[in-house]
């Protein structure tokens, strides 16, 4: 795997994301439980933290389960968020290492969904 022709992308971790039925809800416990500020805000995803910082993401699921822990019948629901400056080559760096494009991409032009070796989906973002 050598990259000596091209510059190694930049990947920077922006958020772990937890599936939710309401993401400004999730948004302002966690803005208030952290003292962080909501610097996001969409009809389906929040972000708390502050910006250019790293935060908690919380993203919309129509058909959400709450998880049934320490019962793993619904498992625990959350990803990992990284940002880059190119997708297309992160995205192929990221492969090369290991992961693998998910069959499913909602927003393939500003995000894209990868599944890390052991199966888990995380995404990469600009």
């Amino acid at each position: 795997m050598a990259f000596q022709d091209n510059p190694v992308p930049a990947v920077r971790y922006l958020a772990v994301t937890f599936d939710c039925p309401d993401p400004a809800e999730l948004a302002r416990f966690y803005s208030a439980a952290l003292g962080l500020p909501v610097i996001r805000s969409a009809d389906g995803f929040a972000l708390v933290g502050q910006e250019g910082s790293p935060g908690l993401g919380f993203y919309r699921v129509a058909d959400y389960q709450r998880p049934t822990w320490p019962d793993s019948s619904v498992p625990k629901q959350a990803h990992l968020d990284l940002g880059v400056d190119d997708l297309d080559a992160a995205q192929g760096r990221l492969v090369a290492l290991g992961a693998v494009a998910a069959d499913t991409q909602p927003m393939p032009g500003r995000r894209r969904v990868l599944l890390d070796p052991a199966g888990h989906p995380f995404c990469i973002t600009l």
